[in-house]
């Protein structure tokens, strides 16, 4: 027995030498390991993914750069729009937009005064673009003494295809107006005065007044007013087309452009009576750059008077008689 006890405590004491062993050799690789903290280790490479990576989410203690910022989303807010020096616009549009006065309260009997609507349209096209105020066809329009006047927006056009006509002589001509012009046109620049109409003047009643030269013996005058309407006025404006109308029987000059430059006349025709005083045709003064042809003028005044301050007309094509000429 004794020998038995004592072989199982040699058994005993050999196991937890062999296990002290082992402990001690965990050890010394843990330490050894620990040496080595800081230097780089091997990782095994991950293998791509479809899937996209999760959005970046930093850790408040990492010290890595933040990730660039997500692009903002596009300003959808509506641009500013530049102020308008013409008030009331009624559009932008760059192409021809036509106010018909017959849209703004024209009758066009030749009866009815028809100036309001006529205002109206032309405040409507004046604040467009290439707006066009239209007398229409087959109308007769009365309108008492009026300025159409600017700045307007460029490109505007003034076009009569029907009948234009001021009120019938001095007893019917309203006496706030002014009796020295009936329609004028003031402060424009690239206007057009165009159509297929007429103009008529009813100059009659104003060629008969006692002080005309025709009306006295001999030639003489009589006492009595003598205003007399000049019939279209263009004055301070510029960059001018007059085209295509027939002009009659003026109360005066039947056109008359003063202080003007650049002013293109084509295609008028232009007529009165042989003994109708002082209805001259064209008169200009003070105006520059002008060109006046393939006009026919027919009136008892001079066919185209050239004022004072006047350069640069050139006239071609036009058949004057039996007035006085050009001079």
């Amino acid at each position: 027995m004794d020998h038995i006890r004592g072989f199982l405590v040699i058994l005993i004491a050999l196991s937890l030498i062999i296990q002290n062993s082992s402990n001690v050799e965990g050890r010394y690789h843990y330490h050894k390991k620990q040496k080595n903290k800081g230097s780089p280790v091997a990782t095994s490479p991950v293998p791509s993914s479809p899937v996209p990576s999760p959005v970046y989410s930093p850790d408040p203690d990492d010290n890595a750069p933040p990730p660039p910022p997500l692009p903002s989303s596009p300003d959808i807010s509506p641009p500013k729009i530049p102020s308008d020096p013409y008030p009331n616009d009624p559009g932008t549009s760059t192409s021809g937009c036509v106010f018909d006065v017959m849209s703004y309260g024209a009758v066009g009997d030749g009866s009815a005064d028809d100036t309001a609507a006529f205002l109206e349209a032309w405040k409507a096209a004046c604040a467009v673009e290439s707006g066009v105020v239209l007398a229409p066809s087959n109308y007769c329009f009365k309108i008492t003494s009026t300025i159409f006047s600017g700045p307007c927006k460029p490109g505007l056009v003034f076009q009569v295809d029907g009948v234009l006509m001021p009120p019938d002589g001095p007893e019917e001509w309203p006496k706030a107006d002014s009796r020295k012009q009936w329609l004028v046109f003031y402060r424009l620049d690239q206007m057009t005065f165009n159509g297929s109409g007429t103009i008529e003047g009813n100059g009659q009643k104003w060629w008969d007044l006692p002080c005309k030269p025709h009306r006295g013996p001999n030639g003489s005058t009589l006492k009595g007013p003598c205003d007399s309407p000049a019939m279209i006025r263009f004055f301070m404006s510029s960059n001018l087309v007059v085209s295509g109308l027939k002009i009659q029987n003026s109360p005066m000059f039947h056109m008359k452009f003063d202080g003007c430059e650049g002013v293109l006349i084509n295609k008028l025709s232009i007529s009165s009576p042989k003994l109708s005083p002082n209805t001259d045709g064209i008169h200009i003064e003070n105006t520059k750059s002008v060109g006046i042809y393939n006009s026919m003028i027919s009136n008892g005044d001079d066919c185209i008077s050239i004022g004072p301050g006047c350069y640069d007309v050139d006239i071609q094509g036009v058949t004057c008689g039996p007035s006085h000429g050009i001079r």
